[in-house]
């Protein structure tokens, strides 16, 4: 067999005393597709960081070797010219990898410009053209939008599409259809695997992908490696990993599921929160000669009506751009409403002032699709949780306020050693936890979770939507829940709404929506959810 293309050999990375990769070793050939799986926290996305040599403040040994040559032992010079070039990344968290200061065109057009020498006019033919290949509709308008003005799943396809600008012959995909909803996440995973062997015969481009999705893996990935605590514990082809597991962890990971988790909602139960007919939209410049001249209009959510009782979850699913988060930022009174009303407990929104706005606040908390982007990077954990106390709760002192912060981590499966520590120094899964945690410590009566569990594995999803459950039956709290994965809509939701286009084109009970959908829209993403 030929030396492989990527050569992992004895790796150790240690923070602060602490190994987060502990003597990990595998080679990666040309043209293969590898799979690294583990739980949040098992060192998946430092050992990804790490031969990219992205790993700041950690103590690096072992050797990582692409095509025969050491990386660790190059200049940072050198690995800026391999960047992006031979070895691109498809990061976690689109919205923390993207600049907010430039158009996603000329985000991807750097790249070409930087590594392929290409005009500034070719390079934007060019990033319009992997728009499209990435399923973005309208390429040639979205090409000069901001990554605010995306979706998570939009944002996710524009990394897909800088990561592939360039033609790599390695390439490290992190999680990469974690925001997408399971019919796009099928197109992407199909892109990527036409891609790569489309890159492979050319270039023999190899992937190395790093996902909890088991579901993805299967589909995509020759060979599997798994990690856990920062050990490699087992690898091998993909279908004997999956068919006869040596490993228990490995036997464990493959063996969890989302299980449904509801009680049935009281018949007296009351609203707490009640939409009617909301609709947000936005001006836009119309196309040709009349745009000089007349804006349009862009509705994100429109004629949009329902409510949520106490103890009761409401989910909503739709593609990508649908208006699901437009929809949850104008129910929490963060989003300006065109036309129509939202209530809380029976009092309009904007009825609330000063003091009861801020009671409001605390009644109404939100778990954001992107935890690193809404985590303080200059605050410790424990300030983090504790910052909504000391505003809400200015009765507890600082040793009650600690004790609540501890308490809440508990909850959500961390421990004391996650006070001191910052968002930076845990994986993508456990920044999530931290995000749930700040939300529940204000003991809220409604939570709207914007893809909770997007960056979770199957295993830590079981967790937290089992506890989401319990903390509901505990305190009787009403949540919307917003997902792409319909799997955990059916494990946690009692009623469900199908969004497309800013429209709820169906809504229902969850049995009878999964069951007997009346729109073909909601028949094709129930489809896409059992082929994924």
């Amino acid at each position: 067999m030929s030396a492989p293309l990527l050569s992992i050999d004895d790796l150790r990375v240690c923070f602060n005393g602490t190994l987060a990769v502990d003597g990990v070793s595998l080679d990666i050939h040309a043209g293969e597709r590898v799979a690294l799986v583990g739980e949040s926290g098992s060192g998946k996305s430092v050992t990804a960081l790490s031969i990219l040599r992205l790993v700041r403040d950690a103590e690096t040994t072992g050797a990582i070797r692409f095509d025969g040559q050491d990386l660790l032992a190059r200049s940072e010079r050198e690995m800026r010219g391999l960047r992006g070039s031979d070895i691109a990344m498809i990061f976690q968290e689109p919205m923390t990898a993207l600049n907010p200061l430039y158009t996603v065109g000329d985000q991807i057009g750097e790249t070409i410009q930087l590594h392929d020498g290409a005009s500034p006019r070719e390079a934007r033919q060019r990033a319009i053209t992997l728009l499209e290949r990435t399923g973005i509709g309208e390429p040639h308008r979205r090409v000069d939008s901001y990554p605010h003005q995306l979706s998570g799943g939009q944002r996710q396809r524009v990394m897909i599409a800088m990561a592939l600008a360039c033609r790599p012959r390695f390439l490290l995909a992190d999680e990469p259809a974690t925001a997408l909803v399971a019919t796009i996440h099928a197109q992407i995973v199909d892109l990527l695997l036409e891609l790569q062997r489309d890159e492979a015969e050319k270039r023999g481009m190899a992937v190395l992908l790093i996902t909890h999705d088991l579901n993805l893996v299967k589909r995509f990935a020759q060979r599997v490696a798994v990690m856990e605590k920062g050990v490699l514990v087992e690898s091998g082809a993909t279908d004997a990993i999956f068919e006869a597991p040596q490993h228990a962890y490995t036997q464990r990971l493959l063996a969890s599921r989302p299980k449904r988790t509801v009680l049935p909602v009281m018949p007296i139960a009351p609203t707490l929160l009640d939409a009617k007919q909301i609709t947000v939209d936005y001006p836009t410049r119309l196309p040709g000669f009349e745009g000089w001249f007349r804006r349009g209009r862009f509705k994100a959510v429109d004629d949009v009506s329902l409510s949520v009782r106490q103890g009761e979850t409401l989910g909503i699913v739709g593609e990508s751009g649908s208006g699901k988060s437009t929809l949850a930022m104008a129910l929490l009174g963060l989003q300006r409403i065109s036309t129509g009303t939202v209530t809380f407990q029976g009092r309009a929104l904007g009825e609330y002032r000063g003091r009861e706005q801020t009671a409001l606040r605390s009644n109404m908390q939100v778990v954001f699709q992107d935890p690193f982007s809404s985590l303080s990077p200059r605050q410790t954990v424990e300030r983090i949780v504790g910052e909504g106390l000391a505003l809400h709760r200015p009765e507890l002192d600082a040793a009650a306020r600690a004790a609540k912060v501890l308490a809440v981590l508990r909850e959500v499966g961390m421990d004391r050693t996650a006070l001191t520590r910052y968002p930076h120094e845990f994986s993508g899964g456990q920044r999530q936890r931290i995000a749930i945690a700040r939300a529940l410590v204000l003991e809220p009566s409604i939570l709207i979770f914007d893809e909770p569990t997007s960056a979770l594995d199957v295993s830590i999803q079981t967790q937290i939507l089992a506890l989401l459950a319990d903390i509901q039956k505990k305190h009787n709290l009403g949540y919307v829940f917003i997902s792409h994965d319909l799997q955990v809509i059916g494990a946690i939701a009692h009623r469900v709404a199908v969004m497309r286009n800013g429209i709820v084109v169906e809504t229902g009970e969850v049995e009878n929506i999964f069951s007997n959908p009346l729109e073909e829209y909601t028949r094709k993403l129930l489809r896409a959810a059992l082929e994924s």
